[in-house]
Order: structure tokens, then C-alpha cells, then sequence
């Protein structure tokens, strides 16, 4: 499970930083490749030399390191990373996380990282009480990290309370668990479709629409990370993929998108319709550029082929197949409705009233319906932690 595995260790100063060591020897005894992030303050309680002895790469705590050949290695280290692991995470550097401040190695790394991130916190019980911090662990919870909770006992102050760094080996557990929770759709196919469409007027004009394709790619690094196969029908997007289980098929126009996944749906286990698929196209576009003119240009648009419900009539009994709905007015209804006329096992309803929701933000909040008739509310979250309750909601029907 952990061999090949990359595991960024963050530390930041409290005096459980001294057991940093010992934790990354437990990721390298296991099969991971470790790498250190540190915190100027941390290195008060433990060593770069202990660290790099056990890690077997050097400690990244500067970000303006003279000898530093790589500018950049908050990216590097951010692209490099399965998990990033802070342990432990003080109140200081948990409420500069909380806040988007990146005024060192640390938690600029963290600014920069899209992978799965844990923190362990670790303070006076005091301090792990104040409002301030709980209102921070809360934000970032709501941002997508994972917390391992602190333990109860006898503080380094003396105190009696919860704030102690939770032990080394039930990090790792935790850890460990993840991966584990990871590979459930190993041997599954997924084709998921993501961002928008182009539909041609002229060889420079289209008529598209905002998505980014933000919450497909989401969806596509989510399966990959559960085991998954993916084939990842892409509009035209600025995203890129960093899991090598995802096949990427760019498309252009609704037609190629609708051809990429007729050829591919036969192998797929699962299919996602994140992409935001334009309903209508150009009847007649034209092979040069048109100019303008004192008259109106009026375009006529006809019907494109509908993915979603050609995809519904295809379906085995072993498919499962999920679409999106992205609504302005009777948001249920017209969502259950259509996961009914396209023969859709869920469907996942987003609406444009919502502040922080769809096209264009990080964030988003959904509700999933079922064939079955239940329904699952998922609140504002970032659009990573969203596509993994949408997987948690359909993994039943994955994994029979």
C-alpha cells in the first residue's frame, strides 16, 4: 500500500515537534518516500540533521535559500505529494492556513497543495478551546482538511486536557487508512465528462458558456485516487491532471464530446456528466471570419445530440450513471425530472443562487438525489471535498 507513496511531513514550532523523527521513520519503514517542511520555530525542538538522516532529503524551511537550485519548490513539493501531513499543527499556523497567509516555507507549500491534507493539532487546552482556533479548524474543514484530533492527558505546561498531539502510531494509522479507503474502485472504469463546450459561428467566434471545469477534474483526480481507471472527456480548459490512472481526451464542440463518449461508454463501470454541455449549436457556421456590418447577424441554432439521455438508453444494469443539473428556478423538481426522462441512477444539483457555488468558484454546494428516492445535502465545501461526497454517495452502487 505505501510503496511508492509521497508523504509530506509539515512541522511547526510546539514541542511535540521533537517526535517528528520518529514519525517519519514510520512512513519510510512502511514503503513511503518522506519529505520535510519546516517551520523556522520548529527547528528550535528538532534538528535538519535528524530529519534529513531519517528522510534522506534535505529539509525545506527557507523560502529564499540562496543555494536553493529550485525557486519554486513550494510547486515541486506540492506536485510531489500523495498527502501532506502536519504534525504538528500549532494554533499560530493553523489560523494562517485558516486565513490564506503564506509568509513562510510551510504554509505557503499548504496555499499551494491540492492533494489531501491532515493536520494534527497541538496546544494548551486553553488555547485549543479559544473560540479564535475553533473558528479556524472549522474553516478548514470546511476547505477540505483532515483532522486527527488531538489526544487527552498531561500537557508539556503541565496542564491536564485535550491538546496533546495525538501518538505517533495512531497518525499513522490514520494515514494509512486513507490509502486504504483509497482503492476501493481498483479494476473500475470511469468515464467522467468536464468543462464546457465551443460551438463554432466562425473560424475566430463561439457561443460557450463559464464552467472550468473545476469540479470535473475534481471528480476524474478523486476516482483515480480511489483505484479507478478515468477517461476524462475534456472541453477546453486550463486544468491539468497529476494522477497517471487518467486518460485525458480533449473535445472541442458538443459533437466531438458526444462522439468521445459514445466510443468509450462500453467499457465504462461508471459514468459522471459533470460537463456543461451546450444544448444548442450554430445551424450553419461559416468557413471565414464575418464582418461587421450596420445589420443585425442572425444565427440560427439547432438542437445538439443529448449525451446524458443517449448515454441513459445505452445503459447495462451493470452501468451506473450520474448527471449534473445546474438550475435557476424549481431546482428539485426540474433536477428529479430529469434524472427520470435520461434514466440517470443520482443526479447532482447545483444552483446559481447559491454564493461560492458553480461556475467559476473553488468551492461548491450540491445536493445528490437517487433513483431510490433519497437525497444527500453536501454544504459549501472546495470543490475537491465535494467530489469525494458525491464518490462516498454512489460507492455502493460501484463497488457491488
Amino acid at each position: 500500500m505505501w510503496k511508492g507513496k509521497h508523504v509530506l511531513l509539515g512541522i511547526s514550532g510546539g514541542i511535540a515537534a521533537y517526535k517528528a523523527p520518529e514519525l517519519v521513520r514510520l512512513f519510510v519503514k512502511a514503503g513511503a518516500e518522506v519529505q520535510v517542511v519546516a517551520t523556522s520555530s520548529s527547528l528550535a525542538f528538532v534538528s535538519t540533521l535528524s530529519l534529513e538522516t531519517v528522510s534522506k532529503y534535505p529539509v525545506y524551511h527557507d523560502l529564499f535559500e540562496r543555494n536553493n537550485p529550485i525557486k519554486t519548490e513550494h510547486i515541486a513539493l506540492a506536485d510531489w505529494a500523495d498527502v501532506f501531513v502536519i504534525a504538528p499543527a500549532t494554533a499560530n499556523v493553523l489560523g494562517k492556513m485558516a486565513n490564506g497567509i503564506a509568509d513562510d516555507a510551510l504554509t505557503t507549500l499548504y496555499l499551494a497543495c491540492v492533494k489531501p491534507v491532515f493536520v494534527a493539532p497541538a496546544m494548551n487546552t486553553k488555547m485549543y478551546q479559544h473560540p479564535a482556533v475553533q473558528r479556524n479548524m472549522a474553516r478548514l474543514k470546511q476547505d477540505g482538511v483532515i483532522f486527527i484530533e488531538p489526544a487527552s492527558g498531561e500537557l508539556a505546561c503541565g496542564d491536564i486536557g485535550k491538546g496533546r498531539m495525538e501518538d505517533l502510531p495512531v497518525i499513522f494509522e490514520f494515514v494509512e487508512r486513507y490509502f486504504a479507503n483509497q482503492q476501493p474502485w481498483a479494476g473500475k472504469t470511469v468515464l467522467i465528462t468536464a468543462g464546457p463546450t465551443y460551438e463554432r459561428l466562425d473560424p475566430v467566434r463561439f457561443i460557450g458558456n463559464h464552467s472550468t471545469g473545476k469540479m470535473g477534474y475534481a471528480l476524474a483526480e478523486a476516482c483515480a485516487a480511489r483505484g479507478a481507471k478515468v477517461l476524462l472527456v475534456s472541453g477546453p480548459v486550463s486544468l491539468s491532471t497529476t494522477n497517471d490512472r487518467i486518460e485525458r481526451i480533449d473535445v472541442i464542440s458538443a459533437a466531438d464530446m458526444y462522439d468521445a463518449c459514445m466510443a468509450r461508454f462500453p467499457e465504462a463501470d461508471v459514468t459522471i456528466c459533470c460537463a456543461a454541455v451546450a444544448d444548442f449549436t450554430p445551424a450553419e457556421p461559416t468557413n471565414s471570419k464575418t464582418k461587421r456590418t450596420s445589420d443585425d447577424w442572425q444565427v440560427r441554432l439547432v438542437p445538439t445530440r443529448d449525451i446524458a439521455a443517449e448515454l441513459g438508453r445505452q445503459k447495462t444494469n451493470r452501468q451506473v450513471l450520474v448527471g449534473f443539473a445546474l438550475e435557476t428556478d424549481k431546482e428539485e423538481a426540474n433536477a428529479l425530472e430529469k434524472m427520470e426522462r435520461k434514466n440517470l441512477d443520482f443526479i447532482v444539483l447545483n444552483s446559481l443562487r447559491q454564493p461560492g457555488a458553480g461556475f467559476g468558484h473553488d468551492t461548491n454546494q450540491v445536493t445528490i438525489y437517487s433513483r431510490e428516492g433519497y437525497h444527500f445535502e453536501v454544504p459549501l465545501a472546495s470543490k475537491v471535498a465535494v467530489a469525494e461526497e458525491i464518490l462516498a454517495v454512489i460507492n455502493d452502487r460501484v463497488i457491488i
